[in-house]
């Protein structure tokens, strides 16, 4: 199987394996990011088979501009990989930044719901397509200061699974990819390019990396057309969701 395939979050990190891995088997790839002279040194690396998109997805009228002016050999997009999002600040709520919830709300949700809307409708009119959402455990498992970010990527699984609902009756795919600690830029973004805290996650510890998460997207986007992945935890072999907690106090 070939076609075209978008990827968001393309200038780093998974969308940027993905990228890659696609283009290597033939498929054209429309990479998307901010971050422009990144997608022109992956165009320069991958030839004509990569084109580069060069928006933020949380701007709902950039994104709304930049899939009709698409060449016209990258327009008929087969696959659609809502990969960028991001992690801001590691607080507890009643210490959180506003402007980080801001931002990760923005991102995580809003700027998968407008690429979705963009590409669904022409997936849905020619009755062929797939949408890979990329969630996280954290989605599915509370821990402590996971407050909003965790927030956003249940968001992502659960309308993942109303798309799912809402696509019955077509040949159009859906599936969330939830991955646990992965080593990419994630942490240095949430921390700011602090390279110290950046670093902590991954003291004494083996994460995921980009290439196991585009290898779960190849694998989930090549499976037979009557088959449908809804939902992929990928969890490192050290990594488990803990016990409950409890805060006891002493009695008076």
């Amino acid at each position: 199987m070939t076609g075209v395939i978008c990827i968001t979050g393309a200038s780093a990190g998974i969308g940027h394996t993905a990228a890659k891995r696609f283009a290597a088997h033939g498929w054209r790839v429309v990479g998307v990011a901010r971050r422009l002279d990144r997608l022109e040194a992956l165009q320069n690396e991958l030839g004509d088979a990569f084109h580069p998109a060069a928006f933020d997805v949380s701007d709902r009228d950039a994104v709304a501009a930049a899939f009709p002016a698409l060449p016209p050999e990258f327009a008929d997009i087969d696959v659609l990989v809502n990969n960028a999002g991001l992690g801001r600040g590691l607080d507890l709520a009643q210490d959180a930044k506003l402007n980080d919830w801001d931002v990760m709300t923005q991102t995580n949700i809003n700027g998968l719901l407008y690429c979705t809307h963009a590409v669904l409708p022409g997936m849905v009119a020619k009755n062929h397509g797939f949408i890979v959402n990329l969630g996280s455990i954290a989605g599915e498992y509370n821990y402590k200061t996971g407050n909003v970010y965790g927030a956003t990527k249940a968001f992502v699984k659960h309308f993942t699974q109303n798309l799912k609902a809402d696509l019955l009756g077509t040949m159009v795919r859906v599936s969330c990819i939830e991955p646990g600690l992965t080593r990419t830029e994630f942490q240095h973004v949430r921390f700011d390019w602090d390279e110290a805290k950046s670093e902590a996650p991954y003291q004494g510890f083996t994460p995921l990396t980009a290439e196991d998460i585009a290898e779960a997207i190849w694998w989930v986007v090549n499976q037979p057309e009557h088959v449908t992945v809804t939902t992929m935890e990928i969890w490192p072999t050290h990594l488990a969701n803990g016990p409950f907690s409890f805060h006891r106090q002493t009695p008076d």
